[in-house]
This record gives structure tokens, sequence and C-alpha cells, in this order.
């Protein structure tokens, strides 16, 4: 969005440095010009903010074009990947297991602090246990490029939250695994989503898109319960609770985009992970 040009630069930066550079790098500027991008990195200008998964859509299909292409990350503009080695490890990982189709990053601080609502599982006392999991971070990922030819693109009409569980379970539905790999760093500054009124509205909207789309009809309004419950308990401020409800009715009011359910062997394969899809 052009307004974090010191983060992306450092970003750029670390990208540049790896022992295993990435192939190509195509930043998005969502109704932003981008003026200051260096030698090889290719930049897409849109005129108006399309959201986060229109946007990587974008960069998707511009990776796309060039045909070549079997893996590609995804990184927060303001994030930063301080090992050297991550390309290797994701090159690595993706070569020695054919069935993985995503990898999620772990997302800590400057003081290397991984939030709770950065470990994809829902057994997030510690950050540093690798694991199988349901989801994944849209901050920080790999994604094989056959997930996306098989699944399709990211959900563009989300424009923020939950795009990445829409994919995920699209992913786990057609057979791939996702891991989550505390090794493989994103470095990211300590922020809470909540911090303004889009966030509830977001939220609510698209996790009833989510189960609309995704979840077999019976367990439609047992998701839905289940996370009015968690919203409740958490007692957002009143604010952001009108937002959230507002948001929620939205979800069932507007067109989501085409209905398919993941199958009840996914359901169960989920449940196995640690996670059925009701939370």
């Amino acid at each position: 969005m052009g307004n974090r040009p010191a983060e992306l630069s450092a970003l750029l930066a670390s990208l540049t440095q790896q022992t295993d550079p990435p192939d190509r790098v195509v930043v998005v500027g969502q109704g932003t010009r981008l003026t200051a991008l260096p030698p090889g990195v290719e930049g897409v200008e849109l005129p108006v903010n399309l959201g986060l998964p229109a946007g990587r859509n974008v960069a998707l299909a511009r990776l796309r074009a060039h045909g070549d292409v079997d893996v590609v990350m995804y990184l927060d503009d303001d994030g930063l990947l301080p090992d050297r080695w991550t390309t290797q490890k994701v090159r690595d990982a993706f070569a020695a297991d054919a069935d993985l189709g995503i990898i999620s990053f772990r997302i800590a601080d400057e003081q290397g602090v991984t939030q709770r609502r950065h470990v994809p599982r829902l057994r997030a006392h510690d950050p540093l246990r690798a694991s199988r999991v349901t989801t994944f971070l849209g901050g920080g990922n790999a994604v094989r490029m056959a997930v996306s030819e098989q699944v399709g693109d990211w959900p563009a009409e989300f424009f923020w939250a939950h795009e990445e569980t829409d994919v995920a379970w699209r992913a786990l539905d057609a057979g791939w695994r996702i891991d989550y790999r505390p090794d493989i760093l994103l470095q990211h500054p300590r922020t809470s989503p909540a911090r303004h009124q889009l966030y509830y509205r977001m939220n609510a909207r698209n996790r009833v898109w989510l189960a609309r789309r995704r979840l077999p009809g019976l367990l439609v309004p047992i998701y839905l319960a289940v996370w009015v419950l968690v919203t409740v308990v958490r007692r957002p401020p009143f604010a952001g609770l009108r937002a959230w409800a507002g948001g929620f009715v939205e979800g069932w009011r507007r067109p989501c985009g085409g209905r398919r359910p993941i199958r009840w062997r996914t359901v169960w394969r989920m449940t196995l992970l640690g996670r059925p899809p009701i939370v």
C-alpha cells in the first residue's frame, strides 16, 4: 500500500541475501506507485487496493506467465527473513515430500516472541514445535504451484481475513499436507489485528462465507455457533462487537462465491490432526 517503504526495502534486501535467492520476486502495489524497487524485482501497480487475496492472485498470475515456477512464497511487506537459509529450507522441504503442499512459517517479533494467534493449531503453547496443521499463516508461507493449479486461486472476495483457511481446506480436501515449520522464520512487528473495527467486520463476515463455501451443511451452524460463543467470551469493545454483528449479517446477505464443501473424509482427517472444522 506504499506506507512501509523502509520495511519493504529491508524485506527485499533479506531476499537478496539468501544463500539460494528466489528465482523471481514480484511486488504488488495496492493503489500505489512502486518507484524504488531494486533491480531484478518486478512490480505490478494496481489502481486501487483490491485486498490481500486479490493482490496475491495478481502476483500468482504474473509468476504463472513464466511457466517454470514450482513454489511461491508469500511475504508481508513489513516482514523480514533473518535466516539466510530460509529459501533453501523451503526448497529442500518440498523436494523431500511430494505430498507437502503448503508450509506455514513461524512468525515472531524482534525479540523472537511468537504470538499465540500466529501458531496455526489449537495447542499453541509451544510455538517451536513443528507439526502437521489444518491452516496456515498468510503473512509468511510457501505454496506449491501444483496446489494452486489444482484447487484454484485465493478467494478475492474475502479482501482480508480467513482467505488462508479457505485455501487450506481446499488443499486438504485435495489430499495435500500442510506443515507448520518453526525453523522457517518470518520476523514481523508485534501487532494486534483488533486495533481497528475493520478486523471485527471482516472476521465475522468471512467466517460466515468460509462456512457457507466449504463446510458440509451439518457443520455450518455448529461452526458459526462456536465462533459466536468465542467472540462473546473474548468480550470485544462495544464498537467492535457492533462491527462484528454487522459483518455476521453481511456474511449471510451477500454472495460468497461458489459452494464446494469439503468431504467428510477430510473432516475426519482434520479431526485426527487435532482441529476439527468447527473451531
